[in-house]
Formats: C-alpha cells, structure tokens, sequence
C-alpha cells in the first residue's frame, strides 16, 4: 500500500470539525433556528476540557451534552467552544475543545457526525498527537433520552457509513 502524504484522514477530520464549527457559530450568533438541537459528546479528561470537579467525578472518561433550550454564553473560537449549562440546578461553564469531541447530533434532522479520537487525547497535548482516524458520517434515530446527565445512544437501526469503507486498501 502506498503511503498518503497528503494525510486524506486528518483533511477529512479537519473538514467536518469545521462544520461543527460552523454550526456553533451560527447558534451563538443567532440561537438555534426550528426545532434545532444538538447532542455533543466529549472525553472528560483531553487536554484543554475544562469541567467543574463535580462533573468530573461524575463524567470521568466522558461527557454529553444537550444543547437545546437552556444554555448561555455559547462563545465558539478556532479550537474549541465554550458554554454555560445548568447541572442539578448548578450553573456550570465548560470548555470543550474540538479534539476532545466523539460525536455531534443534531436529532431533529437525524445529522450526526463521529470522531474517532485517539487514546493519547487525554494525555498527550494536542500539537505531539498521531493523526486521528478519519470520522465517519452518522445516520442515527433520535436518541431515546433527553436527559443532560445520560449520554445519548444511537438506535440499534442505525447505519453508520465510515469514510474509510471507502478507501483503496
């Protein structure tokens, strides 16, 4: 097999993070139009995260979020997002960076998007990191739960197409 010096996987990943990016942007600048929300799922520990030690606790390896009707400050920059949530009646601010995402969906039009981030995310600063394997794009159903403290789960009928099925190998 030849070897990709173009690193198709890591442009692909930094494409479809930049539709998240763009997604959120358009959300603090103008709220979230329709019936539009959103499901972000993230590692706890990657570099950069920033959660209260409560959350921690409660969400050590991962974390999922709903953005919907109650946020605030939702402020988007190059590398990550930030936004304020209310937990148990706690208002929380979180920092989540782009890197430490696993997944994006957005169930009122069935979009999602799945990264695949390395073990070393949590440990290892971002610039020293190996490229990521590529995302792969979701076809999901509506999560059953819309609870903020549960992580959401794609429906069993789900089909997932990943880019690499794609790939010469």
């Amino acid at each position: 097999m030849a070897t990709d010096h173009i690193r198709y996987d890591v442009l692909a990943r930094d494409a479809l993070r930049g539709v998240l990016r763009r997604v959120l942007t358009d959300a603090a600048e103008h709220g979230l139009p329709g019936e539009h929300h959103f499901f972000i799922t993230f590692l706890s520990k990657a570099e950069g995260v920033k959660l209260s030690p409560r959350l921690l606790a409660q969400y050590p390896e991962e974390m999922t979020v709903i953005l919907q009707h109650q946020f605030w400050d939702l402020t988007v920059t190059e590398d990550r997002f930030e936004v304020g949530l209310s937990f148990g009646g706690i208002a929380e601010r979180l920092v989540v960076p782009f890197n430490s995402i696993k997944s994006f969906f957005d169930p009122s039009v069935q979009f999602g998007l799945q990264f695949e981030p390395s073990d070393a995310v949590a440990d290892t600063p971002a610039a020293s990191l190996p490229a990521a394997p590529a995302p792969s794009a979701l076809a999901v159903s509506p999560p059953a739960t819309e609870n903020k403290d549960e992580p959401a789960k794609p429906s069993e009928g789900a089909e997932v197409v990943r880019l690499d099925r794609f790939r010469k190998k």
